[in-house]
């Protein structure tokens, strides 16, 4: 199972926000690339990268950012935050983006998940938010009539192949996954017939947080806040996870 480190921006800064507020924010680092660093170099084998204004307007806003972290480390980094067209995603991974999460324009303009896919297949994952069950978009801004689980069926129809999956209520909570929700999102996406990869993200704060989501079979645990303020130490999430 893969630890991925988090790095959200904000304005050039790395930050978290509780719950996706935007009116949460705490900010981290200036350094956006300097924090990318100290994740690999703490035996980070991936990174999350989010353009936190690009999820909210819809078009990347830290894209100069994001790219600089990209060529300033060795692992993989999967990019996310204003991927809407074609252009932007060839964009990133031209850049290096190992991987490239589509989240609001799969629930509003499938059309554009499918021509993805069919140009960089795996290089394409899916971002599925939900509040309450429901698949949230716009940065989390909105709540959409769509449920997580139908979703992920039509996610499967299309070819999408992976997904992280985020309870926007458990997010920098640092109170624990909503354990149910992921149980469930794992079992739907292993029964269809085009079975997805799940990644966890949201609440993951302590080592016993990371071997229950691997006993319930994700491929990896998205963390971000707990990181920041020290309630879980890396080198112990990454060994929880052997």
């Amino acid at each position: 199972m893969e630890i991925i480190p988090a790095i959200d921006i904000r304005g050039g800064r790395c930050v978290r926000l509780d719950q996706g507020d935007y009116n949460r924010e705490t900010v981290f680092s200036d350094d956006p690339i300097e924090v990318a660093r100290r994740w690999q170099a703490a035996g980070a084998k991936r990174i999350h990268v989010v353009d936190l204004d690009g999820a909210r307007d819809g078009k990347p806003r830290n894209e100069e950012v994001v790219r600089k972290v990209i060529a300033n480390v060795d692992i993989p980094v999967q990019v996310g935050g204003g991927q809407r067209n074609l252009s932007v995603i060839g964009r990133y991974v031209e850049a290096g983006a190992d991987r490239v999460a589509l989240g609001t324009v799969a629930v509003k303009d499938p059309t554009v998940l499918l021509q993805a896919l069919g140009v960089f297949g795996e290089k394409i994952f899916v971002g599925v938010d939900a509040r309450d069950g429901m698949v949230a978009t716009e940065g989390w801004r909105e709540t959409s009539e769509v449920r997580a689980l139908e979703l992920l069926e039509r996610l499967s129809e299309y070819g999408v192949r992976r997904i992280f999956y985020t309870d926007i209520a458990s997010d920098g909570m640092q109170k624990g996954p909503n354990f149910p929700a992921i149980q469930e999102v794992v079992e739907h996406a292993a029964g269809f017939r085009f079975p997805m990869a799940v990644i966890a993200s949201g609440g993951v704060s302590s080592a016993e947080h990371i071997q229950r989501l691997k006993l319930i079979g994700v491929e990896g645990a998205i963390i971000g806040k707990a990181l920041y303020t020290g309630t879980l130490d890396i080198h112990e999430a990454l060994a929880a996870a052997k």
